[in-house]
């Protein structure tokens, strides 16, 4: 038992370290502190910004040995950073995984966690409803690069998937809670799929955050974050990451992963023999982000770790926000429709009480009367509501999809997606929701 549970210490007189080990506390306490290292220089409380491009070897061995994968000392920022590291383990905590690696961006992250996994000529298999820039870099970077992603459009089928999965298939891709149209996705029944095909799952789960969903519990190998958004909270830093979830048998699928069960030099044993339950980190961050380098700058660490701190509290807010608003939007005389899977009569709405406590995000669709002119009409009226791209902010926010992140789609597709002209996507902030309420129906009156 340890000190924590007793909640005493044997010796009532002794001066207790501080805790650094946060395995068993609440997700509350976790988000807080997990992942602080003891600061030796001056006590700081608040782990320091490392601004260092490189680190010094003990010896010519350690520098050897920190090569050779023997030693786990740091070597170069590209790969990792000390400021980093504190945001890469508070989410390993939160998400219940086995190791994280932080990134320049989300894109960045899925772009890592899926070349990891596929090479040129190989495949993967992706939900139609994800994120239009994940869309743009699989039919474009992707594409390039010789990966090809297929789509499945109704993820319950079972025989569509089985239609699509091919033995060159590596991985299965979906997002938990989709943007703009709020659709969630059965992340249990996508493990079966996965499990059944012998191919890991990789899920985004930006917009859920491990607040309201873990994936890993659920089934999925890998968990990926546009840490920019909800993870972060404040909208000033980039940032990803990729969570292993270390639950994926690679030595006994059927599928080929080489960079993780093959020795890459003679000699030298494979990555998983290596590292075991952390070799699929391990392989991103040695054989990806070091390669390619989408290192996340020491600052950009310091600003993720910072907001994930407040997480919690913030989702409390952004989910009793978009409730309210949700429900008032879907009442109201000059809406169409509301896209938010918690409402009563959303046809994913028993999926969003089973799986997801009925609280399915702050990120949703609404379609107002009048096609693009209304709206035009709608946009242009907000004045609490910032007109801007990005989503998961402190602050409450509106996009015309059609006209901006779907432009470069071809009608059919948007139409597919349910990309209407009149869709508007909200990412309800965490301001008052009246003066948010106020907002958008002064912009209404307007349609």
């Amino acid at each position: 038992m340890t000190d924590h549970e007793q909640g005493f210490d044997s010796d009532p007189d002794a001066v207790l370290d501080p805790e650094y080990d946060w395995h068993g506390y609440q997700f509350e306490t976790r988000q807080v502190h997990a992942g602080e290292q003891e600061e030796r220089n001056s006590g700081a409380r608040i782990t320091p910004i490392a601004m260092t491009a490189g680190y010094r070897f003990d010896s010519f061995a350690d520098g050897r040995d920190r090569f050779s994968g023997k030693a786990d000392g740091l070597i170069y920022s590209r790969q990792r950073n000390p400021s980093g590291t504190v945001a890469e383990r508070r989410i390993t905590s939160l998400e219940g995984g086995t190791e994280t690696i932080v990134v320049a961006s989300g894109q960045a992250a899925i772009t890592t966690a899926l070349f990891a996994l596929a090479e040129s000529g190989e495949r993967i298999v992706s939900t139609a409803s994800i994120y239009s820039g994940t869309r743009i870099l699989f039919g474009r970077s992707f594409a390039r690069f010789g990966v090809t992603v297929d789509y499945v459009w109704d993820e319950s089928d079972d025989d569509e998937w089985d239609r699509v999965i091919r033995p060159n298939t590596k991985a299965i891709f979906t997002e938990t809670i989709p943007n703009p149209k709020n659709d969630i996705v059965d992340i249990e029944h996508l493990a079966r799929v996965a499990a059944r095909h012998g191919i890991p799952l990789v899920v985004d789960n930006t917009i859920a955050t491990p607040y309201l969903i873990r994936p890993i519990e659920y089934g999925a190998a890998i968990v990926v974050h546009s840490a920019t958004k909800f993870l972060s909270g404040h909208g000033a830093g980039l940032s990803g990451a990729i969570v292993d979830g270390g639950n994926f048998d690679w030595a006994g699928s059927e599928r080929s992963y080489p960079m993780l069960t093959e020795a890459q030099s003679p000699g030298v044993p494979s990555v998983l023999e290596r590292h075991g339950r952390t070799a699929y980190a391990r392989l991103a961050r040695e054989a990806v982000v070091n390669d390619m380098g989408p290192a996340l700058s020491p600052f950009n660490s310091f600003l993720l770790h910072q907001g994930i701190e407040t997480l919690s509290l913030r989702m409390e807010r952004h989910l009793s926000n978009s409730r309210a608003i949700a429900e008032w939007l879907s009442e109201h005389p000059r809406v169409e429709s509301v896209d938010y899977s918690s409402l009563p009569g959303n046809p994913r709405y028993e999926l969003a009480q089973r799986l997801y406590g009925a609280a399915t995000g702050s990120v949703f669709a609404v379609t107002v009367r009048g096609g693009e002119d209304g709206a035009r009409r709608f946009l242009d009226g907000l004045r609490v509501f910032s007109r801007m791209t990005n989503i998961g902010d402190v602050r409450s926010m509106a996009l015309h999809p059609a006209t901006t992140t779907h432009f470069s789609f071809s009608q059919e597709l948007r139409d597919r997606l349910g990309i209407s002209p009149g869709l508007i996507r909200l990412s309800i902030g965490i301001e008052g929701v009246d003066d948010l309420i106020a907002d958008l129906d002064a912009a209404l009156r307007r349609v």
